[in-house]
């Protein structure tokens, strides 16, 4: 019995008896009760049982919809979307469209999932996705003239989830360079960039978004830093996760079709706008080699200019990471 059967059955948070639920599938009442145990044990989801009542999710899910995101797609989304995968668990969205790249997929193919059971972040760390409540989204594009053309590509994409996020009525947002989007310095969400193919000639790109929509607390445990959710930032007005994919679809798919025309240079503007370490002090390490200095923005390749006493240099991206000071 999979996932995506019995859960729908119960995402509106209301009570199923066991019998209503074995009629809908086609299984008996003990096939349903191991079903949901095994549920619980293994996404963290709370099923609450209660003799006489049955089984109920209390505050339901928001689960993912192919008709409620493509119902909000824009015309130019639209038309540059070639599929949308909505999957009920996959190791990584990366990971999945990084092989069906491998497999000849072409451009416009975009993945989302309920769950990830090894999710990741930059330098491989991991990305805590629990089921049903946060967005985990890839796309996979192609392009022509190899990683040169794509210099900051991820800091454009942190453009578009910005602007997403914006029309989702979420704001106060701001970025962190290189891939972090965040609300009064609390992280919200982070952007990884995957390529393979040829680094001087025709490769494909997957661009990884994840977004803490509804962050619960037993995941959140996991966390390692100050992070915060959509939820939080908006209290009872937040936008489900099928009106966040597709704002977010929505800004990604126009902005990988012309970016290898434009490049960085046009979104250059917009990205020093939400600059949260504009004009700060702040540390670049890459391993145990720290440099200090102020951060004054990036230049048209995506660089974090970085003043110190010799002047202001380009500091690229890699292994380094960006930290205030005091930290």
């Amino acid at each position: 019995m999979p996932t995506s059967t019995l859960l729908p059955l119960l995402a509106d948070g209301e009570f199923r008896s066991g019998q209503a639920l074995a009629d809908a599938l086609g299984v008996s009442r003990t096939a349903v009760w191991k079903q949901l145990t095994k549920l619980a044990e293994e996404s963290g989801i709370v099923i609450e049982r209660v003799r006489g009542r049955g089984y109920r999710i209390p505050g339901g899910l928001d689960l993912l919809q192919r008709d409620a995101i493509e119902q909000r797609l824009s015309p130019a989304a639209a038309a540059l979307l070639a599929d949308l995968q909505l999957l009920d668990n996959v190791d990584s969205t990366n990971a999945h469209l990084l092989r069906a790249a491998e497999q000849g997929a072409q451009r416009g193919l975009a993945c989302a999932t309920e769950r990830q059971s090894a999710g990741r972040g930059r330098h491989g760390r991991q990305w805590v996705s629990p089921y049903a409540c946060n967005i985990y989204l890839s796309l996979l594009w192609r392009f022509d003239q190899g990683a040169a053309a794509l210099e900051g590509l991820s800091l454009a994409v942190g453009v578009a989830v910005a602007r997403a996020l914006a029309a989702s009525a979420v704001s106060g947002i701001s970025l962190k360079w290189p891939n972090d989007i965040l609300h009064k310095g609390a992280k919200l969400g982070g952007i990884l960039l995957e390529m393979s193919g040829d680094a001087a000639g025709p490769c494909a790109v997957v661009v990884g978004v994840g977004l803490n929509v509804a962050m619960p607390a037993a995941a959140a445990s996991a966390i390692d830093q100050d992070w915060t959710d959509v939820a939080t930032v908006t209290g009872d007005g937040a936008p489900g996760r099928n009106a966040l994919t597709a704002a977010l679809l929505n800004e990604l798919l126009p902005l990988l079709a012309g970016f290898a025309e434009g490049g960085f240079a046009s979104w250059r503007q917009q990205w020093q706008a939400l600059d949260a370490f504009a004009d700060a002090r702040v540390v670049m390490s890459a391993g145990s080699v720290k440099l200090a200095g102020v951060a004054r923005g990036v230049d048209e390749r995506g660089a974090l200019l970085l003043e110190t006493s010799g002047g202001i240099q380009p500091v690229y991206g890699g292994e380094m990471s960006l930290r205030g000071d005091s930290q």
